[in-house]
C-alpha cells in the first residue's frame, strides 16, 4: 500500500493497482536531429523499452504517448496513444491522451528518455502525496543547491482531465505551471543523477559511458 487519500467523505487507500504509468515518447526530438528519441539504442534496448520496464515494476498498468513510428511502439507490448491534439504541444499531449483513457483513479508520467529514474519513484510520489493531501505530487531535485522541479515526473488525479483539456484549448503549452496549479506537492529526491535525461546524441553516448 503506498499511502492513505483523505478526501471529502472518507480515506481512500491508494495501491499500485491504482496507478496507471504512462511513459511520455511523442516528442519531436528536435535537439537529436527529428529522430524519434524513445526508439534510440541504449544497451541494446530502445530508451522507451527501458523506461517502460522500470515503471512496470512500480505499477500495475502502462501505457505510451507516441505520435510517431506507432507500431514500432506496440510491438512493446502495452497499449500506445497518439497526442488528441495537434502540433506537437509537448508532454502535455501525451499526458492529454493518458488522461483520456486511464481507468484509475491516478495517473503517473515519465518520459522516454531517462531510463534509470529511482525504482521508489511511485511509491515516495503516492505516499507524499497521501500525507498532504494534494492532487498532484512531482519530482524534484537538489542541482546547485537550489530544489527544481521535475514536472514530467508526476503523479496526479485522473479526474483532473478537464482543467487540462481547458489549459491546452486556450493554448497554453507549459507542464509545470498547469501542475502547481491543481495544488502540487513536491518530492526531493537525494539523487539528481537518477533524472539524467537525454537529449543530444552525445549525452546519450555520455550516459552509457557513465553506465559502463
Amino acid at each position: 500500500m503506498y499511502g492513505c487519500l483523505t478526501g471529502w467523505s472518507e480515506p481512500v487507500a491508494m495501491t499500485a493497482a491504482d496507478i496507471t504509468g504512462l511513459v511520455l515518447a511523442g516528442g519531436r526530438g528536435s535537439r537529436m536531429g527529428g529522430v524519434d528519441k524513445g526508439l534510440q539504442d541504449h544497451l541494446g534496448l530502445p530508451l522507451a523499452l527501458h523506461a517502460l520496464k522500470r515503471l512496470q515494476t512500480q505499477v500495475t498498468t502502462v501505457m505510451i504517448s507516441a505520435n510517431r513510428n506507432l507500431a514500432a511502439y506496440e510491438s512493446m507490448g502495452v497499449p500506445v496513444w497518439p497526442d488528441p491534439v495537434g502540433d506537437f504541444p509537448g508532454p502535455l499531449g501525451g499526458l492529454l491522451a493518458g488522461l483520456e483513457r486511464c481507468n484509475t483513479p491516478y495517473l503517473v508520467t515519465v518520459p522516454c528518455d531517462t531510463p534509470n529514474f529511482p525504482l521508489d519513484l511511485v511509491a515516495r510520489l503516492a505516499t507524499a502525496m497521501a500525507s498532504a493531501q494534494a492532487s498532484v505530487a512531482m519530482a524534484a531535485t537538489l542541482e546547485e543547491g537550489q530544489m527544481r522541479s521535475q514536472p514530467v515526473f508526476a503523479l496526479l488525479r485522473a479526474d483532473l482531465l478537464p482543467s487540462l483539456a481547458n489549459y491546452l484549448h486556450r493554448g497554453e503549452r507549459m507542464m509545470a505551471p498547469w501542475l502547481h496549479a491543481q495544488g502540487s506537492v513536491d518530492v526531493l529526491f537525494d539523487d539528481a543523477g537518477a533524472f539524467f535525461n537525454v537529449n543530444t546524441a552525445a549525452e546519450l553516448q555520455q550516459l552509457q559511458t557513465r553506465l559502463a
